[in-house]
């Protein structure tokens, strides 16, 4: 089984406008492990950075600095050749993500050939095979002669499952993997995915904007914000009891069922509006030596929250980068008032 380390992993893009150039900084100091028979969500607004690490792991872009590491079962580590062999992805959009002039048979055969999976005609088909069977599209000899624009939406996407095991992978990224489908068919890829991990120990890191699914569908959560990770602990903690603004602030946005209506003043501690406008992705974060990135839009803001923030520890396992939880903060100086002014995108 293979474990996943990333460590301090930092991102930056250049952009140009006519002749200046500026510097964007899309992944800051970010590190998690992904572990064999665990799930580890990443959840954030749109721009916060998710995808970007998510294609570092994929090795689809470069980081900046930081490492990224895949260790075998022997704690050995394994070299680059393998690394494709261990790492795969499946994307969000699954008729993107396969080429509609070729079959399903095609799109399974091709990375069993190249990766070494099968050898002669009758073996690759069975194995093909095997590989519909697992992810529920049967009769499997049908379903591989179809091409995507046969398929429905949730059924290309398990084929785009079957094509990330057809290598042997042990690590599976999954970037927002239902997001695109009818609420009706969700459930059941993710429940899938689910199936697989167990019985595969699959070490996946599964990227998405929606609580719930983080909550029920992964063992460890990590909270992003224009690229760094505000908070990070086991789900339940996390979801139930978030400790950082920026969380409960996302926390507040999801409908209470129970109740029929936000949780905004359950969690915010206010009756009025949760604070921050835009979205995580509009501009550049501050520099890292100039305090917490979330400052701007947060309704608990202090002078404090300029100087440079770490992660405090607010219970077992359970971290928060926020100034609130800093010894210096007890007894500091209020909130601003009128620190904030919306809610997040």
């Amino acid at each position: 089984m293979t474990t996943l380390h990333v460590r301090d992993l930092v991102k930056d893009f250049s952009i140009r406008s006519g002749l200046r150039h500026a510097r964007l900084r899309a992944v800051d100091d970010v590190s998690f492990t992904l572990v064999p028979g665990r799930t580890v969500a990443l959840v954030g607004e749109s721009g916060s950075g998710k995808s970007t690490v998510a294609r570092m792991i994929a090795r689809l872009e470069k980081p900046t600095a930081g490492t990224i590491t895949a260790e075998g079962p022997d704690g050995g580590r394994v070299d680059d050749r393998s690394y494709r062999h261990h790492v795969q992805m499946v994307f969000q959009d699954p008729f993107a993500s396969l080429n509609p002039f070729h079959t399903v048979e095609h799109h399974l055969a091709r990375p069993l050939k190249l990766h070494g999976r099968a050898a002669g005609k009758d073996e690759l088909r069975q194995r093909v095979e095997q590989l519909l069977e697992r992810v529920n599209l049967t009769p499997a000899a049908s379903v591989a002669r179809r091409r995507p624009h046969e398929l429905s939406g949730g059924q290309r996407q398990r084929v785009a499952i079957a094509r990330a095991l057809a290598p042997g992978a042990q690590v599976v990224i999954a970037d927002e993997p239902v997001s695109m489908l009818d609420v009706s068919i969700r459930l059941g890829v993710l429940n899938l995915l689910a199936r697989l991990q167990r019985e595969d120990r699959l070490a996946v890191l599964y990227i998405t904007h929606d609580l719930a699914t983080a909550r029920h569908f992964s063992d460890e959560i990590l909270v992003m914000y224009r690229g760094r990770v505000v908070e990070r602990g086991a789900a339940d903690d996390v979801i139930l009891r978030p400790r950082h603004p920026y969380t409960r602030l996302l926390a507040s946005a999801a409908p209470d069922p129970e109740s029929g209506r936000g949780r905004a003043d359950l969690l915010a501690g206010t009756g009025g509006e949760p604070a921050g406008t835009g979205t995580a992705g509009a501009g550049s974060p501050p520099p890292a030596d100039s305090g917490c990135s979330f400052r701007d839009r947060c309704p608990q803001a202090m002078d404090l929250c300029s100087r440079p923030v770490a992660d405090h520890t607010v219970g077992a396992g359970h971290l928060a980068r926020c100034r609130l939880y800093a010894e210096e903060a007890r007894g500091a100086e209020a909130p601003r008032p009128g620190a904030g002014t919306g809610a997040p995108g």
